[in-house]
């Protein structure tokens, strides 16, 4: 069985307006006590050699190539794992770059966003057009052929022209995969205090997500999760662990495992981590309806005889009469035991596996 770690860096330079992830902005580097706390907790914990390493943040392009290859050289993962790095454009030079390169980092995935400079500002980003597309350019010249892109859809005075533009970035530039997601207003973060004026309704929103799923298709990325487009072989191997309840251990404040269908936590304290003071909490079992909800992320969908075989679940009479109503309605497609959802259904995912698991 694959198994993966996920590393959690949470430190940045500042932080994002709508942005709900544990993370410390203000952050001009990540302080090597953070590093020794991390390398104390996997040799503790990591189980064994990983096949995927995800480095999440925060932004973890603030290391130093001599602090991640510390955590690789601790984690030792297997020869042919592919090795993430988050990164954001504004923290990246050609030489850290090829740092990151030679410490093992062989996939980044690049905070893009949007190619619209107005954009970026009223997010909060500290980047610009010019900036993401130089981190592209140096990144292929620094030895990465797998690399990822962000754009963030029905963002204030959205327009099918700023996704076009933001694609075409990322095209140009060699990106091998795309995570295309809509803006989604949190509790607690600042845009869900102050509200941005000319936000898109729901309905218009949903428009923008079918046009970035039909426009990303027509670009050669097929559309794999909810949220995630890739050229051929190019999909997140770390991500679909995740999907497909396989093994993985997040070390980091705040960040989450799943091993042999536990799940642990860790509180969200970045000094108590260092400190070693915050514990590591089971928060409960990977169910048959976590299971359900993950695979229907997947273009791939759910196969009701392994859901048999795995949690001993079938689904009822009337369950299967409402998928069929589903399908009906162009929400999913249901045939040989495999229920995939359409990118309709996808949009309104929650909505499904609430009627369907009510």
């Amino acid at each position: 069985m694959p198994f993966g770690i996920y590393i959690h860096i949470p430190y940045c330079l500042s932080k994002c307006r709508y942005c709900d992830f544990h993370s410390c902005g203000g952050s001009s580097g990540v302080s090597d006590a953070y590093i020794d706390a991390v390398v104390s907790h996997l040799k503790k914990f990591a189980p064994a050699q990983p096949d995927t390493v995800y480095f999440g943040g925060g932004t973890p392009s603030l290391m130093t190539p001599s602090q991640l290859c510390k955590i690789i050289d601790t984690v030792q993962p297997l020869s042919s794992a592919e090795i993430t790095l988050e990164a954001n454009p504004e923290t990246l030079t050609l030489a850290k770059l090829q740092g990151f390169r030679t410490a093992g980092a062989n996939r980044l995935s690049i905070g893009v966003q949007t190619a619209f400079e107005d954009s970026l500002k009223t997010l909060g980003r500290p980047h610009t057009t010019t900036q993401s597309r130089n981190a592209f350019r140096m990144a292929h010249q620094a030895g990465f052929d797998n690399i990822s892109g962000d754009i963030m859809l029905a963002l204030p005075n959205y327009t099918s022209q700023e996704f076009d533009l933001t694609l075409a970035l990322m095209q140009q530039e060699g990106a091998s995969h795309i995570s295309s997601y809509l803006l989604k207003i949190e509790p607690g973060t600042p845009f869900y205090r102050n509200s941005p004026a000319n936000l898109p309704d729901e309905d218009t929103a949903a428009d923008f997500y079918l046009y970035a799923v039909e426009r990303l298709a027509a670009a050669g990325y097929q559309q794999y999760e909810i949220s995630n487009f890739s050229l051929p072989q190019k999909e997140s191997k770390h991500n679909l662990l995740y999907w497909n309840c396989n093994d993985y251990l997040g070390i980091g404040p705040a960040a989450h495992s799943c091993m042999n269908n536990v799940r642990y936590a860790f509180g969200r304290d970045t000094q108590s981590f260092i400190q070693s003071t915050s514990p590591w909490e089971i928060t409960g079992n990977c169910t048959a309806e976590d299971y359900i909800m993950l695979q229907l992320r997947l273009n791939t969908g759910l196969d009701l005889a392994k859901l048999k075989e795995q949690f001993g679940v079938c689904f009822s009479r009337s369950q299967l009469a409402f998928l069929q109503q589903c399908q009906q309605h162009n929400l999913l497609h249901f045939k040989d035991n495999i229920i995939q959802l359409t990118p309709e259904g996808m949009l309104i995912q929650n909505s499904i596996l609430i009627e369907l698991l009510g």
